[in-house]
């Protein structure tokens, strides 16, 4: 039986690292009846005062990172914080036309370390009119330079059992998952650490699993960056099936979670690739498993 591999993926990169990227704030923008520029938290009373607002959308998660603006010298500053333990590239858009003035200009990118923040742009209000700005963020920094290297058969268990390899019609078509590895795995099966490398983003609270791309943003992994800037995503955990925090450093062959069935899934496996971020948008690379029995013939299947 096939199982829904990096389809889900593709909705969940997209939707969930995008839109939890932004949390609510509003600078209100005024000129006073002296003819000064004013800014503040809150808009005034005084009708005859015209309010321009610099509004970020909100979202409850804000797991990958926030859009916090600040005012500074007169002027509002676009910080991005990053919620991972490692490194994401993030780029500042106006919602609106035309873009407002912005130093650097709109669409600005910036690179963020892990658990740090960053400058994007010093941004000016358009007068009269509501600017909002979107804040978009892919994990992994842009500059990484892939090593070949071979890589540990990510599942303690005696025998492979490959369900789709690279280039899979069924789910391993796109960018993002060409290159991934769906291995069938019963649930708790431990999931070990194919490479060194730091815990950089977890999820494990979901519980179910659904044969339906509405399913996508349900699943359970854990993602672990490498000192080469590429990173594994091990995903469809089980549920609570993650054993490591965010910041944890691993070792090749160490137990870091079990396997399951969440998400976007029709049967348990294991959910392997390694990604890495070519600007603002993730690409799987080709890998070598080293398995029980050899290198993982990695055919689509």
């Amino acid at each position: 039986m096939r199982r829904a591999g990096p389809g889900w993926l593709v909705a969940w990169a997209a939707c969930a690292l995008v839109a939890s990227a932004a949390q609510g704030a509003t600078v209100f923008r005024w000129t006073g009846a002296d003819g000064v520029v004013h800014y503040g938290d809150h808009a005034p009373r005084d009708a005859r005062i015209r309010v321009t607002t610099l509004q970020v959308p909100g979202d409850a998660a804000a797991s990958v990172a926030r859009l916090r603006l600040a005012r500074v010298d007169g002027r509002v500053h676009a910080i991005a914080d990053n919620h991972l333990a490692g490194p994401i590239e993030v780029m500042l858009r106006s919602a609106d036309a035309p873009e407002p003035r912005a130093d650097p200009a709109l669409p600005a990118r910036a690179t963020v370390p892990a658990g740090g923040s960053a400058l994007v742009a010093v941004v000016e209000p358009v007068p009269g009119r509501q600017t909002r700005l979107l804040l978009d963020t892919v994990p992994g920094r842009p500059a990484a330079q892939p090593r070949d290297v071979v890589y540990r058969f990510p599942l303690r268990q005696a025998r492979v059992r490959l369900e789709q390899g690279f280039d899979g019609a069924f789910s391993h078509a796109d960018a993002q998952n060409r290159h991934a590895l769906d291995f069938a795995a019963d649930i708790g099966t431990p999931v070990l650490a194919a490479r060194d490398g730091v815990v950089m983003q977890v999820e494990a609270s979901y519980r179910t699993n659904a044969r339906a791309p509405s399913a996508a943003a349900r699943a359970n992994f854990i993602r672990v960056v490498h000192d080469d800037g590429t990173m594994a995503l091990y995903a469809h955990l089980d549920a609570d099936g993650v054993d490591v925090a965010p910041g944890t450093r691993v070792r090749a062959g160490q137990p870091i979670g079990r396997s399951g069935n969440t998400g976007y899934s029709t049967g348990p496996h294991l959910h392997f690739v390694v990604q890495a971020n070519r600007g603002m948008r993730l690409e799987s690379i080709p890998v070598r498993v080293l398995g029980p029995d050899g290198i993982v013939a990695v055919d689509a299947r």
